[in-house]
């Protein structure tokens, strides 16, 4: 479940926590006007949440299941991914009216959105392929074909090259590695013990990656060197992290708790000690999201609880109680603008 809480400024988005809804297999959301939610994968398709009032005050109708959401960053249009019916379309997010729609293989239900070549990127792990869109008609541009399912997407954003390139990075994790992609190049790939599951690439030089097997690893974006585990002997869920400090917050379904990881910076000859610290809950933390100003967190319990975590001062403070079938998948986007200017403010984080 992903969601975006647009707040009445150009081009800034706070990420936050969707709800869930009875009748749901899989939720996700994002956010559209001041203080919506869009919410996909409910009973009634998508819907729309006031999320000051905390309900639901509308809900677009769709034609088979709805996972995966995404929001343009004009808040003008949503994404969805319809897996069993093997679509992508492009809705209005005010109306909900259907503008286009793509028969994408691979019961599609992750979505990236890469700003600097203005593409979409959606894949499944019903098939061995990425599909390229076009998020101004759905057109299908270019299709990846991997080697086996894919279990996450990603992109790393770098920045921009010549006319029409992007030197932002594509990551694609497959059954056993994880692929990099350059202005639709396939630049590396390394295996990843345990088998990768879920990425999180902040802002700066390191993207993250949790394993099957329970562990998490670091690797390099500039050189693709994969670091030791830097924890095992967990469950570990969708991750998120922190725009401005660069840390990666990952739920941990086993130990009960969210672990908080250090940034990596270039040069690093020993890496940190991880997680820096743990917020323990006593509960099942399923997925999280960090809002992108860095102040709140928003954390999916198992048994139907939202907890709303306080960043700056480490604490938990219970919400609302939803029913969570679950939890959400963070494919968090950053503003290319923002990682830009923190590029020359600092070369590390934003």
């Amino acid at each position: 479940m992903k969601i975006y809480w647009r707040i009445a400024l150009p081009l800034f988005a706070f990420l936050l926590l969707s709800f869930l809804f009875p009748g749901s297999k899989h939720a996700y959301a994002d956010g559209g006007a001041p203080n919506l939610a869009y919410v996909a994968g409910t009973a009634k398709g998508i819907s729309v949440i006031d999320i000051g009032q905390q309900k639901v005050t509308g809900s677009f109708s769709m034609s088979s299941e709805s996972e995966a959401i995404y929001l343009s960053l004009d808040g003008r249009f949503l994404y969805i991914t319809q897996p069993t019916s093997g679509h992508v379309s492009m809705l209005a997010a005010k109306t909900g009216q259907t503008i286009c729609s793509a028969n994408v293989p691979g019961q599609p239900s992750l979505l990236a959105f890469d700003p600097g070549l203005n593409v979409l990127y959606t894949a499944g792990n019903g098939g061995n392929s990425v599909t390229e869109l076009d998020p101004g008609n759905c057109a299908i541009k270019q299709t990846i074909n991997m080697n086996s399912p894919i279990y996450g997407l990603a992109v790393a954003i770098i920045g921009s090259g010549a006319p029409g390139e992007t030197t932002n990075q594509l990551w694609v994790a497959d059954a056993t590695s994880l692929n990099v992609f350059v202005n639709k190049k396939l630049i590396g790939s390394l295996q990843v013990p345990g088998g990768p599951q879920y990425l999180s690439i902040p802002p700066g030089f390191t993207a993250y990656v949790t394993t099957r097997q329970g562990s998490v690893y670091a690797v390099d974006l500039t050189s693709r060197k994969l670091s030791r585990a830097l924890i095992s002997g967990g469950s570990f869920g969708p991750m998120d992290y922190n725009a401005f400090t660069s840390e990666v917050y990952i739920p941990d379904m086993l130990n009960k708790q969210v672990d908080v990881f250090s940034p990596i910076f270039p040069g690093t000859n020993t890496l940190p000690h991880e997680p820096n610290y743990s917020i323990h809950l006593g509960v099942v933390p399923q997925s999280i999201a960090i809002t992108s100003d860095g102040q709140l967190g928003f954390i999916a319990l198992a048994g139907g609880n939202v907890a709303m975590l306080d960043i700056p001062g480490k604490q938990v403070i219970n919400i609302a109680a939803y029913v969570l079938v679950i939890a959400l998948l963070i494919v968090p986007i950053i503003l290319f603008q923002r990682y830009a200017r923190s590029k020359v403010d600092h070369k590390v984080k934003s």
